[in-house]
C-alpha cells in the first residue's frame, strides 16, 4: 500500500516536471517571438532617428540668428534633436579628418554654418520629408537641405517586409505553441480519464472534478512561464552587458511586456486546454473510454 501511494505521488510529481518543461519551451519560442517583434520596432526607431537631416545655412547669417533658427527648429514636433556647427567648428572637423587645412591654399574658410537634426522616427519617411523641405525652404536662411533619401528609402521599405515577416510569424508560433501544449495537457489528463469517470460514478460534480486539473494545470503554466521568463530576461541581461548599446533597444519596457505576455499566455492557454480536454472526458461514457 506505502509503495503503491509512493509510485503514485512520483508519478504526479514527474507528469507535473515534464509538464511543465514541455510547456516552457513552448513559451521560450513564444516570447522570443514577442521580444523580436518589439526589439525590431525599437530597432526601427533607433535607425531612423539616427539619420542626419542637415540644413546648411546662408553664409551671410549671424551666429545669434543661427542659434535662434535651431531653438525655433527645436520646437517643432520633427525634431527630436539638433546640433549647431558654426564655420569655425566644420573646419576644425575637417582639417582634423583629412589632415589638411583648406585655408592654407585657398585664403579663406570654404565652409558654411549648418545644423545637423535628428528627426523624430514618425516623420522619417520620404512624404514627411518632403512636406518638411519644402516648408524649410521658404527659409532664406536655409541655402541648402541635405538628407540620404535612398537611405531613407530602403530603411522604411526594410523595416516593413521585417515587420510583416515577424507578424505572420508571431501567428504561426502562436497557432503552434497552442497545439502543442494543448497535446501536452491532453495526454496528461487522458491519463486520467477512468479516474475522472470513478468520481463521476460516486456523484462529484463537474466542477468539483475539474477544480484539481484545472488548479494544476495553471500552476503548470505559472512554473512554465516563470522559468521561459528567467531564460528570456538572462539573455538579455548577457546581451546588454556584451554590448551596453543595446540598451537602447532591449529597453526595460520591452521586457516587461515580454514577461507579462509569456505569464498571462501560459496560464491563459493551460486553463482553457485543460477545461476543454477535461469536458471532453466528462461528457463520455464508460463504454467510449475503452476505445480512444
Amino acid at each position: 500500500m506505502g509503495k503503491n501511494k509512493k509510485h503514485s505521488v512520483t508519478y504526479f510529481d514527474m507528469q507535473f516536471v515534464t509538464s511543465s518543461i514541455s510547456t516552457m519551451l513552448v513559451l521560450l519560442l513564444l516570447g522570443m517571438v514577442v521580444f523580436f517583434i518589439l526589439t525590431a520596432n525599437n530597432l526601427s526607431v533607433f535607425v531612423r532617428e539616427n539619420i542626419n537631416f542637415s540644413l546648411v545655412l546662408s553664409d551671410d547669417i549671424k551666429e545669434t540668428d543661427a542659434r535662434k533658427l535651431q531653438e525655433n527648429l527645436n520646437k517643432e514636433a520633427f525634431v527630436k534633436s539638433s546640433v549647431y556647427i558654426s564655420k569655425e567648428d566644420a573646419l576644425k572637423e575637417h582639417t582634423q579628418a583629412m589632415g589638411t587645412d583648406p585655408r592654407e591654399f585657398l585664403g579663406y574658410n570654404p565652409f558654411t554654418a549648418s545644423i545637423e537634426i535628428k528627426l523624430n522616427s514618425l516623420y522619417a519617411n520620404s512624404d514627411s520629408l518632403a512636406k518638411i523641405e519644402n516648408r524649410l525652404k521658404a527659409n532664406k536662411q536655409i541655402a541648402e537641405i541635405k538628407y540620404p533619401q535612398d537611405l531613407m528609402d530602403s530603411v522604411n521599405k526594410n523595416i516593413r517586409k521585417i515587420s510583416i515577416f515577424l507578424l505572420l510569424l508571431a501567428g504561426l508560433l502562436t497557432f503552434i505553441s497552442f497545439a502543442l501544449i494543448n497535446n501536452t495537457i491532453r495526454l496528461a489528463i487522458y491519463s486520467k480519464r477512468f479516474l475522472i469517470h470513478t468520481m463521476k460514478l460516486v456523484g462529484a460534480s463537474w466542477g468539483f472534478i475539474r477544480k484539481p486539473f484545472l488548479r494544476k494545470n495553471i500552476w503548470i503554466g505559472i512554473t512554465a512561464g516563470v522559468l521561459a521568463s528567467a531564460i528570456l530576461l538572462g539573455g538579455a541581461y548577457a546581451g546588454v552587458q556584451y554590448e551596453p548599446q543595446l540598451i537602447k533597444i532591449i529597453t526595460p519596457e520591452v521586457m516587461i511586456i515580454v514577461v507579462s505576455s509569456v505569464l498571462l499566455f501560459g496560464i491563459i492557454i493551460t486553463f482553457l486546454c485543460a477545461y476543454f480536454s477535461i469536458n471532453k472526458y466528462l461528457r463520455m461514457k464508460a463504454g467510449t473510454l475503452y476505445y480512444i
